[in-house]
């Protein structure tokens, strides 16, 4: 990455109509609500939602997406863990290791996600995402033990994004790792045939670029996904310079 670009910052509202999200009806606003509620249950992943609904538009700009597509990643960022509202604060919120009866449990909140959704029209497109942003490459993730292709690309996205912002975030389990260890893991879970190295690969490529940015914003006293919004400019000139380094 050249400094020139390294210096710029994105505005994911430049494809986005006048609100940060376009609720088709007022059942979808509050599912979109509960999906922020879901995270508000714990203050250590506040603001969690709008972080990664950032960074997977900008994983999907990368990936040359479609405005539907970048639209889907952004509502999946906001419902992909609607789930966890069924699921008890004493494992949800558990500081050690979850028994094998506690794992299925949590396992469980990617089809409860999407039983809550399912019935709304507009967000059959999110579905997918919600479904299975915990399946893995070599086809040892949940609910459905998907591999490779079979994995939707959207939902491959949303869960780098995902994993990302977990692993440089304080968890009731583990402290916020640097930036640099985080992508380090990340890496070494993409040779462990855990992650799709396509969309590893376009996300390391924007990091500097685009993520850091947002890493920066959130280490700051107003992070609001207002203040967010208005730092936040010209994403697409960032992706049509990406494409030529």
């Amino acid at each position: 990455m050249n400094t020139e670009l390294e210096q710029q910052v994105i505005d994911v509202n430049q494809w986005l109509p006048s609100r940060p999200i376009a609720v088709c009806d007022e059942t979808e606003g509050l599912l979109l609500a509960l999906g922020q509620a879901v995270e508000q249950r714990d203050s250590e992943t506040a603001g969690h939602c709008e972080r990664l609904a950032f960074i997977s538009v900008a994983i999907g700009m990368a990936l040359s997406l479609g405005e539907a597509s970048l639209r889907t990643l952004y509502r999946g960022g906001f419902l992909h863990d609607i789930g966890k509202v069924g699921i008890p604060d004493s494992i949800l919120f558990k500081p050690d290791g979850l028994t094998a009866e506690e794992w299925i449990v949590m396992r469980s909140h990617c089809a409860r996600g999407e039983e809550i959704c399912r019935h709304l029209k507009s967000l059959k497109p999110v579905l997918p995402l919600i479904r299975h942003h915990h399946e893995r490459w070599d086809g040892s993730g949940y609910p459905d033990g998907l591999r490779g292709q079979q994995i939707p690309l959207l939902a491959r996205a949303l869960q780098v994004a995902d994993i990302y912002d977990a692993l440089t975030s304080l968890r009731p389990y583990k402290p916020a790792y640097p930036a640099d260890k985080a992508l380090r893991i990340i890496e070494e879970e993409t040779r462990r045939g855990w992650r799709d190295p396509e969309v590893v690969q376009m996300f390391l490529r924007v990091h500097s670029s685009v993520i850091a940015k947002i890493d920066y914003h959130n280490s700051r006293a107003d992070c609001n996904l207002a203040a967010l919004q208005n730092t936040l400019t010209d994403l697409h000139a960032v992706m049509d310079a990406v494409a030529f380094l």
